[in-house]
């Protein structure tokens, strides 16, 4: 199995996202991605969820995406509070390999890593050193900064 460090780049290539800065969470089930706002709209009588994150890179702009919405779940955080977030399922790419995964919004500001990596993301995929960060490197230069 590949070897994560307990930061690192990824990419949600569905969601246009070529790289975020996720924080490895093996305490977190599921993962999330901490955006700046967030509004729901129907588009073929489905329901979909219009955001924007900040990726973490230096000097990127604001990014948007769209995404359908899979549901809205109950999720505890550290703190042991409960709220409702959405989930999406949108495709992860990392160290070569690329899959599906649940990932909730969380309208959360000025949040040091804009991702969560949870563990249901990681199992059967990754191993983690709680020592190294960023053992697949940097993230490819911004091409629109």
């Amino acid at each position: 199995m590949i070897t994560l460090g307990w930061r690192e780049w990824l990419e949600l290539p569905e969601l246009g996202i070529t790289a975020v800065r996720a924080k490895v969470d093996t305490g977190a089930r599921s993962s999330s991605l901490h955006v700046e706002s967030q509004q729901t709209f129907e588009r073929d009588g489905a329901e979909w969820v219009r955001f924007e994150l900040d990726t973490g890179r230096y000097r990127a702009p604001l990014a948007f995406a769209e995404a359908p919405v899979l549901e809205r779940r109950k999720v505890t955080d550290s703190g042991g509070h409960s709220t409702e977030r959405i989930f999406i399922r949108t495709r992860m790419r990392l160290a070569g390999r690329d899959w599906p995964a649940e990932v909730n919004l969380a309208p959360r500001r000025n949040m040091l890593f804009p991702m969560l990596l949870g563990r249901t993301a990681l199992a059967g995929r990754f191993v983690v050193d709680p020592s190294a960060s960023f053992l697949l490197g940097e993230p490819p230069p911004d091409t629109d900064a």
